[in-house]
């Protein structure tokens, strides 16, 4: 259950998202270390929305690896 309405959540993040941006046509200008580019606003929430929806799987999936394989303390009781 607890999985369905996150993935709820996250789709409804998305089209928030993705409306938002369909909604401003102005352009920007994007500048990077070395380069610069110019984009729409909807180009621009499209981008750096799948950025951090592509980062936060990378880094949930990286701390669950890290949870499983580090090992577990041995406790001596005695």
């Amino acid at each position: 259950m607890k999985i369905y309405m996150t993935l709820i959540l996250v789709i409804t993040l998305l089209v928030i998202a993705f409306v938002f941006g369909s909604q401003n046509n102005q352009m920007i200008t994007l500048n990077y270390i070395i380069a610069r580019a110019e984009l729409s606003v909807a180009a621009a929430v499209s981008l750096f929305t799948i950025i951090g929806f592509f980062l936060g799987i990378f880094f949930s999936l990286l701390w669950k690896f890290v949870r499983m394989v580090k090992p577990k303390p041995i406790s001596n009781k005695g």
